[in-house]
């Protein structure tokens, strides 16, 4: 028998993920905010839920992948209402370690599973299939699920219990933000100083300080191109869970708030949907000064 699925979010990550879902064979039903962005994979064979409990009704397991800790918990409302008990939500959205944990407690108590995947690999990982999952939750669950999230991952990991797959995903986002800030500050200078940073983000790039941000944000900052991406808007929000874990575990991240500082002046600038590698913008015009 097909095992039917329900995604919901169809964003620039849900969308290749669900499509990867319905070719390794399953049924895959699909609900989206905006209905709109669900024409692309209803194309490609997924059936569209009008309705959330509609989704809820058809599906064993539940992927979410949206963004905040608030849109989960109204949509988990909505799909628990007609999700049969034993249901598997796994949500690989990025919200508050905090948030995760209180949702596995409410679900389990009312029958239901609930795992906390957040994702990393960006928009391109998705549509190869090659991102990177942090599980949090039970290793049965996890084991169960393993095989459906390797279809558009190269890497699935249980981290811990309820709530560290999202504290494992702020451990990503605090590398990601440092790494991002390396590139600006080293192409930002080497523009500056007269170099040719085409040239510094190749031999950079290929030695010590090379990094995932050298290899797919250089040439986005080379040709100047802040189309959406992984936005200003949303990096910032995962930086505020980052703050909000950082507290509860008594962690630094001087690095990180700095970042985030530099970030926010582009949001006010009415920049917040640019590609995080905008910041190479706020670095040029900054000086040794100030």
């Amino acid at each position: 028998m097909q095992l039917s699925v329900g995604f919901v979010g169809l964003g620039v990550m849900g969308a290749p993920m669900a499509v990867h879902l319905l070719r390794s064979g399953c049924e895959v039903n699909v609900w989206n905010r905006t209905k709109s962005k669900a024409v692309a994979v209803a194309n490609e064979g997924c059936k569209v839920c009008k309705e959330l409990p509609e989704l809820g009704a058809r599906s064993s397991i539940v992927f979410l992948c949206v963004n905040r800790s608030e849109d989960v918990w109204q949509c988990l409302e909505k799909l628990t209402a007609a999700s049969s008990p034993g249901t598997l939500f796994v949500d690989h959205s990025t919200i508050s370690p905090a948030a995760a944990s209180a949702f596995h407690e409410t679900l389990s108590s009312q029958g239901f599973r609930f795992i906390d995947a957040p994702i990393t690999g960006g928009s391109v990982g998705a549509k190869n299939g090659t991102l990177t999952v942090f599980c949090g939750g039970s290793i049965d669950d996890i084991s169960e699920v393993t095989p459906l999230i390797s279809c558009y991952a190269k890497k699935v990991a249980r981290v811990g219990g309820p709530g560290m797959g999202q504290m494992a995903k702020m451990a990503n986002q605090i590398a990601v933000g440092g790494a991002l800030l390396a590139l600006c500050e080293s192409l930002s200078f080497a523009q500056k100083a007269g170099l040719d940073p085409a040239q510094i983000r190749e031999l950079v790039g290929g030695g010590a300080g090379g990094s995932w941000a050298f290899e797919n944000y250089g040439p986005m900052i080379l040709d100047k191109n802040w189309a959406p991406g992984f936005s200003v808007k949303n990096q910032r929000k995962d930086f505020g869970y980052c703050f909000e874990a950082a507290e509860l575990v008594n962690a630094a991240i001087p690095g990180t708030q700095l970042v985030d500082q530099l970030l926010s002046l582009l949001e006010k600038e009415g920049h917040g949907e640019w590609t995080t590698a905008a910041l190479y913008e706020v670095m040029l015009r900054m000086g040794s000064k100030g």
